[in-house]
């Protein structure tokens, strides 16, 4: 298989440890690895032959230096977009750089900011996905939900499984993210799933969805890498989701639960993290917590002490201790907006 990491990502959620320079999938957010080399040593370690890295030009040198420290750095190419177009462009990308020998190989499409806690669930789901690619599906991931949940797109499946393919099912819609009624829905019913953001296809025939769907960016892609590369100017904005997926007739959802977790805000921290007797939970080893409750801490270097507060999230870095309320979480690109309108750019 061949393995595209799409690895783009600014990540403002997570300031002020995700920064311009060092974007969260190249931070550190569970154990000593960034979670874009989780995500390679994950996806080598399923049976990826090949990975391309999918970037902007401004994060190309600090991803290069991070792969160059590998000893599987020979597996690994790293693409770069002249600007951010989306994630259809990108798989574009990678498809025009292999556009020569495509055949009908398997390729699998991953985001490099996912925490998996179970690795080995997580193979048996791509080989179930990839079973599907053989058959011609385009397969996607859907976790089996345990809450509602309004951060996360959804994925709804049909009621009944491929004959010859066990845990897998048609797709009948791909929903946006719901408000929390609709989300309690969804759950309820037993057959909506949330969408990971992961796709298992043979090339020629995600190829092929292009051309159909997306024909605009298919011409230059059957150009080659330098012509597609030079024309990304002209590309549209658009989603693989919203450009392909939804409009495809060929797709499949792999039914999972293999520990997923999208850290696409500081509250998905408690998903990853065990919380105290009062549900605080800490990413670091020195918080001492005296009635307060509900808090989310990243603690690096300095002891912190929380005192009566409740539903803090607080962040240490080695030149910001950033408070904020946690219902307040998916807002922080509020505050990154302020501090580029006043010049703070050292703080981003």
């Amino acid at each position: 298989m061949i393995s595209v990491i799409l690895a783009g990502g600014k990540g403002l959620r997570l300031w002020p440890t995700s920064r311009r320079q060092r974007p969260k999938q190249l931070c550190n957010f569970v154990g000593n690895r960034s979670m874009l080399n989780q995500t390679i040593d994950r996806l080598i370690s399923i049976g990826s032959e090949r990975v391309i890295i999918i970037t902007g030009d401004d994060l190309f040198t600090a991803i290069e230096q991070e792969i160059a420290r590998r000893n599987d750095a020979h597996m690994i190419t790293v693409l770069t977009e002249p600007e951010g177009k989306n994630t259809a462009p990108a798989v574009g990308l990678a498809l025009a750089s292999c556009i020569d020998d495509i055949g009908d190989q398997v390729m699998g499409i991953f985001p490099a900011d996912h925490h998996i806690l179970d690795n080995h669930a997580f193979k048996n789901c791509i080989q179930r996905a990839m079973l599907a690619a053989h058959q011609n599906h385009i397969a996607t991931i859907g976790i089996n939900p345990n809450r509602p949940e309004t951060g996360y797109g959804y994925i709804e499946k049909t009621r009944w499984e491929f004959s010859s393919l066990p845990d897998v099912y048609g797709v009948n819609s791909f929903c946006e993210k719901p408000d929390m009624n609709t989300a309690e829905q969804y759950v309820n019913g037993g057959e909506h799933m949330w969408n990971a953001g992961i796709y298992i296809s043979k090339a020629d025939v995600l190829l092929e969805e292009f051309k159909q769907h997306l024909p605009e960016i298919y011409a230059p892609i059957t150009s080659g890498l330098d012509s597609y590369i030079h024309s990304y100017s002209s590309l549209p904005n658009i989603s693989l989701d919203y450009g392909l997926a939804e409009k495809c007739s060929r797709m499949a959802v792999v039914s999972s639960d293999f520990g997923w977790c999208d850290l696409g805000s500081w509250n998905a921290l408690p998903e990853v993290f065990p919380a105290d007797a009062d549900q605080n939970v800490c990413c670091g080893e020195d918080l001492v917590a005296v009635e307060s409750s509900d808090c989310v801490v990243k603690q690096v270097e300095k002891s912190i002490v929380l005192f009566g507060v409740e539903n803090l999230l607080i962040v240490e870095t080695d030149d910001i201790v950033f408070v904020a309320d946690r219902n307040r979480a998916q807002d922080i690109r509020q505050v990154v907006d302020k501090l580029s309108l006043l010049d703070r750019h050292d703080l981003l």
